[in-house]
């Protein structure tokens, strides 16, 4: 299995990880990220308001966030490029507990295909439609409704091609996107527990999320549990 490494060049707090993922992962090399806020970076990047898909998304896309999905996509363009049945994707603040991801691999290896998408998310939170194996207390499951983040996951080729073919406009961040089943046409699978960890924190903090004001803080979290809520409405089923 391949694996690519997103990280932004001259991030220098970041790069020590980064070195050490390419170092635990399999056969992984890094992949530069896109800088959303360059505007040259992103001008080829066709976006709406939130409009595209329902529901509605509620917020503008930042400039970072176009930045990630377009990093997203250029892994997934690899993929195609490279014919590869699937490889590996994780970003530059992400912790492996070597043992527990080993094992991780080794159970979406009997299972995978070229048409199969697996998170190995960092927050324990999905909730099972379907568990497809167990072993060890570690499952590797359908969630219901699908997890946000992609700090990492195993993706096919496949996959790849019809998730590049379903984003040539964006509307909303890239995992969000993702949750969108119904709008992709892609399962998403999740591998729990896995022993991994966001430490964002400890290599110099988020590259995409800002501040938000005391007065609109209020305001955009219910608009965010509002979207959640009719999200959950459309779960995966087994």
């Amino acid at each position: 299995m391949q694996s690519f490494v997103i990280h932004m060049k001259g991030s220098d707090a970041r790069r020590p990880n980064a070195e050490r993922l390419c170092a635990e992962l399999p056969d992984a090399q890094l992949v530069d990220a896109v800088n959303g806020r360059d505007p040259d970076a992103i001008a080829d990047m066709r976006t709406a308001p939130g409009t595209l898909h329902a529901p509605r998304y509620p917020f503008p896309l930042r400039p970072a966030e176009i930045g990630v999905f377009l990093s997203h996509r250029k892994c997934w363009q690899r993929i195609v490029d490279g014919g590869v049945d699937f490889a590996l994707i994780a970003e530059d603040d992400l912790a492996v507990d070597p043992e527990r991801f080993a094992r991780a691999l080794e159970l979406i290896g009997a299972y995978a295909t070229p048409g199969m998408y697996v998170r190995l998310p960092v927050k324990q939170r999905e909730k099972p439609a379907r568990v497809i194996a167990e072993t060890g207390g570690m499952r590797f499951i359908l969630p219901r409704v699908i997890g946000l983040q992609t700090v990492c996951q195993v993706v096919g080729r496949e996959v790849a091609r019809r998730l590049l073919a379903a984003t040539e406009t964006i509307d909303r961040p890239v995992d969000t996107l993702l949750q969108m089943h119904w709008v992709t046409g892609q399962p998403v699978h999740a591998i729990l527990p896995n022993g991994n960890r966001e430490i964002t924190g400890e290599i110099g903090g988020s590259t995409i999320q800002t501040r938000t004001p005391a007065a609109g803080k209020f305001a955009r979290e219910v608009k965010r549990a509002a979207y959640r809520a009719q999200v959950a409405l459309r779960p995966q089923r087994a």
